[in-house]
């Protein structure tokens, strides 16, 4: 790639408001063939918006997009597409159905006599995926496939098209290590074939291991651009939030009391075998393990979300009895699942209204004194937890995903629990949101609370965990102490390796 060679993708001046707010303001940005660009902001940075800018979802207010030195305007996401514009979405939108090769040629499907060619689709399909080098049957419904088997069909759809620039929004969210090395192999490829790609992320390891340069926004305003070999992670972090985050995990000195929450022997049938574990009250419990090693099930059994599970429960030193959510909450037991979106909040309902759902027999039913609670706990909740938002009656929908989850936590934590679950809580959130939960967690066992954490990130383990349980394959495999947990050890557990 000639770094000289002129951009085949450019936005300059690009603004875009909604009721008088300004989530794009007067935003540039550039990529060229064969060049892989890292969009980089913190949730709530304008990145959303300027992709769907990008492919025809919204108009622009103002400013100009020119692909190939020509000035384009879209009317709609088709105008994109046909222009050579593709997204690649961290939730993939396709014909669950449908099998890969129809969703591949979807609304434009080759005909022969007045008849769709299904041979032809089936043949070009098998093509796109000899290209990419990628095993996938054409003929597999696309409800069958995994989270990294869809995002290969919309990349192969891609290519259908002859797209000249693909975006990745948070590709390897739900992916496996392998999965995402596998993805990292096919970005080559794009890039190889002289492709531009815009790569989104909030991981960083991901984007100076496959993006050449980087453009910042912040509160919807271009900050910076240049080469990534040029920058350190610190700087560019600096770059994102306007300031230095420090302290990525502030763990809290607490020394945790007596044991609260004892299980013993959970088992179900497919899920997991023989899992006993402790909490002590002010402590972080840590959740590691591979994809499939059973932690996500663990924890949903935990708050009665799973049926046919045996064993036992103690709390406080009794017995307890967890057959559905509202007994875990009963005896004071919270869960903030993984998907946000789906599980965790009702998106069509105000930020107050998600806060309060779970306490409306507490607040009470008298309509002023319940709005009155109501805005309380919301605000009381959004402030503690560094919520962005235009005001407590906006629809979550609207939300950034980092701001959505801060919506999540306050509900759960509005319930007053004494064990907390939190299950990926920073999945997909920007690193300044991330240090905003780091610090409310820390908050939380300072109170007397005691957390669970579940994470797939190393470092935040690492360094909010007072003791780590490591799963592998439905089964506990080793618990570490703070001072035992190293990266080595925990890694080579979950993998089932034997420390050398």
């Amino acid at each position: 790639m000639q770094h000289n060679q002129a951009p085949v993708l450019e936005l300059s001046g690009i603004s875009k408001r909604f009721a008088g707010i300004a989530a794009l303001n007067k935003v540039g940005l550039s990529v060229r063939a064969g060049e892989v660009m890292a969009l980089i902001g913190e949730n709530g940075a304008g990145k959303s918006t300027l992709v769907k800018t990008l492919t025809g979802i919204y108009t622009p207010d103002e400013g100009s997009i020119r692909l190939g030195g020509e000035e384009l305007k879209f009317t709609c996401a088709q105008d994109a597409q046909r222009a050579g514009i593709t997204a690649v979405h961290q939730e993939t939108v396709m014909f669950d159905e449908l099998t890969v090769a129809e969703n591949i040629y979807v609304g434009r499907q080759p005909s022969r006599g007045g008849r769709i060619d299904w041979k032809r689709i089936e043949a070009e399909a098998e093509k796109l995926f000899e290209r990419l080098e990628v095993s996938l049957p054409v003929r597999a419904r696309v409800k069958d496939l995994s989270v990294a088997q869809r995002h290969f069909v919309e990349i192969a759809r891609a290519l259908s098209q002859d797209a000249r620039v693909v975006i990745l929004d948070e590709p390897t969210a739900s992916l496996s290590q392998r999965e995402i090395h596998e993805l990292y192999r096919i970005i080559g490829q794009l890039r190889a074939a002289g492709t531009a790609v815009i790569f989104i992320s909030h991981k960083f390891d991901e984007i100076f291991t496959v993006a050449d340069r980087y453009t910042v926004l912040r509160d919807g305003q271009f900050i910076a651009d240049g080469a990534l070999a040029d920058i350190s992670e610190s700087e560019l972090v600096a770059l994102m939030v306007g300031r230095t985050v420090q302290n990525a995990y502030p763990k809290a000195d607490v020394a945790p009391g007596e044991v609260l929450l004892e299980v013993e022997k959970l088992c179900h049938p497919t899920e997991f075998d023989n899992v006993s574990f402790q909490l002590r009250r002010g402590e972080i419990l840590g959740f590691y393990g591979l994809v499939g090693a059973g932690r996500s099930e663990v924890m949903q059994a935990l708050f009665g979300l799973t049926s046919n599970v045996s064993g036992s429960v103690t709390l406080e030193g009794k017995p307890v009895r967890i057959g559905c959510p509202q007994d875990a909450i009963a005896q004071g037991i919270a869960y903030v699942p993984e998907d946000r979106q789906h599980q965790g909040a009702h998106l069509s309902l105000p930020i107050m209204q998600n806060i309060t759902l779970p306490i409306l027999p507490r607040i009470g039913f008298f309509l002023r004194k319940r709005r009155s609670e109501e805005c309380a706990i919301a605000r009381h909740f959004s402030e503690q937890l560094e919520l962005k938002a235009s005001h407590l009656t906006q629809n979550v929908s609207e939300l950034s995903g980092g701001n959505q989850q801060k919506v999540v936590l306050g509900k759960w934590l509005a319930t007053q629990p004494k064990v907390i679950i939190l299950d990926e809580p920073t999945k997909g959130i920007d690193i300044g949101s991330k240090a905003a939960v780091h610090r409310f967690v820390s908050q939380l066992v300072e109170k007397g609370l005691s957390v669970i954490l579940v994470s797939s990130e190393l470092p935040e383990v690492l360094g909010l965990a007072d003791r780590v349980v490591v799963m592998h394959q439905g089964h506990v495999k080793q618990v570490f102490s703070r001072e035992e947990a190293t990266p080595e050890s925990v890694v080579a557990a979950a993998s089932a390796l034997e420390m050398v």
